[in-house]
């Protein structure tokens, strides 16, 4: 079964999965919704499923089917910035008087992964499909992001061999080289890889069935954990 493999590398990236109003934070490694929604962007795909703008391009259920692995080339540096917004919109839909209340601010916590690179790897039985995502993905309609719009890619999205005839954990471990090499010399060698599994007695709430607005929807998805060592491409659980 084919694999489509994606780069994720930048400066700084957030995957979150349980944000919620001023506390936004983010997981270890790419959430399948923030992959899904990168891809959509790249296809140029409105939340709106009966758009039509949507003819012609892929389901998001055919998109969400495709089973994910995620190879944890370089960890990253968990980071926060602590922002401030002046003159927000209340509930009630009014700015508050100006310049009665010149300083009215709301704060919030805005979680981050700062130096990270990981390999990602989407499986599929429609290699038409597959094809269609990475030539999105080599001249995206939208730009992309990792995470958060303010977050771009330091290298490109698309490997130009990344379509491989290969099972998910055979692409995701073969692949070279590694996308960054270890962040000290005593760091372990082993490589940390998460894999949608049935099985796995990992549960996330990430997986979209609706982008959207004012109905976004998601259920959950099971995943394990695995190490591989490219040397070796062996693996340990």
């Amino acid at each position: 079964m084919p694999t489509l493999l994606l780069r994720l590398v930048g400066p700084m990236q957030s995957w979150g999965i349980q944000s919620d109003y001023t506390h936004r934070d983010t997981m270890l490694e790419p959430s399948k919704s923030g992959v899904i929604g990168l891809i959509c962007a790249a296809l140029g795909k409105p939340r709106d499923e009966s758009h039509p703008d949507n003819v012609g391009k892929p389901s998001l259920a055919s998109l969400t089917r495709l089973r994910m692995g995620v190879r944890v080339d370089r960890e990253g540096l968990m980071q926060k910035d602590w922002q401030t917004a002046l003159d927000v919109l209340k509930a009630d839909g009014k700015i508050p008087p100006y310049p009665k209340h010149p300083k009215f601010t709301v704060t919030s916590d805005r979680f981050y992964l700062a130096d990270a690179a990981f390999l990602v790897g989407l499986q599929g039985d429609n290699m038409a499909l597959l094809r269609q995502i990475q030539t999105a993905l080599e001249h995206p309609h939208w730009m992309l992001c990792l995470g958060r719009k303010a977050f771009a890619p330091s290298e490109p999205v698309a490997i130009p061999d990344g379509l491989q005839d290969a099972d998910l954990w055979t692409a995701i471990t073969s692949y070279r080289p590694r996308l960054r090499p270890k962040r000290h010399r005593l760091d372990d060698e082993r490589i940390r890889v998460m894999l949608e599994d049935e099985t796995g007695d990992i549960v996330r709430r990430d997986q979209p069935l609706s982008f959207e607005k004012g109905n976004r929807q998601f259920t959950v998805r099971r995943l394990r954990v695995a190490y591989c060592d490219l040397s070796e491409s062996k693996e340990t659980t």
